[in-house]
């Protein structure tokens, strides 16, 4: 069993940044390849950014492409997504998974969800 535990979300200005943390527990964190994703309200959760275990290789959304970073420190049992450029339409809650197998941008393919942390961008 893993347990997440996203965290660093809030209200910011669009332009602006912020950098939000999954801290994991409860397995080989290395051996994960770990996935953000987003869900605005009335609106799927959708597929942001995803590492491998390694950290070696990464993906992202279109719609994030140039202003997201994901990175890990599989010391720390850590995952980052840095948000820079901040557009109103990102405003969310942000959520860190386990991938399991399969295609990257399905959410059907994550196991062990954390709880969220939201982003509000304001104008």
């Amino acid at each position: 069993q893993v347990q997440l535990v996203e965290s660093g979300g809030g209200l910011v200005q669009a332009g602006g940044s912020l950098r939000l943390s999954c801290a994991a527990s409860g397995g080989t964190f290395r051996r994960y390849n770990m996935g953000w994703f987003r869900q605005a309200p009335g609106k799927e959760r959708e597929f942001v950014a995803v590492i491998t275990g390694d950290g070696e290789v990464t993906y992202y959304a279109d719609s994030v492409k140039g202003r997201f970073t994901i990175s890990r420190e599989n010391a720390k049992n850590t995952v980052y997504l840095q948000i820079n450029s901040l557009k109103l339409e990102d405003t969310a809650v942000y959520y860190c998974a386990v991938h399991r197998s399969g295609r990257f941008i399905d959410t059907r393919n994550y196991d062990y969800w954390g709880q969220g942390t939201q982003v509000t961008v304001s104008s």
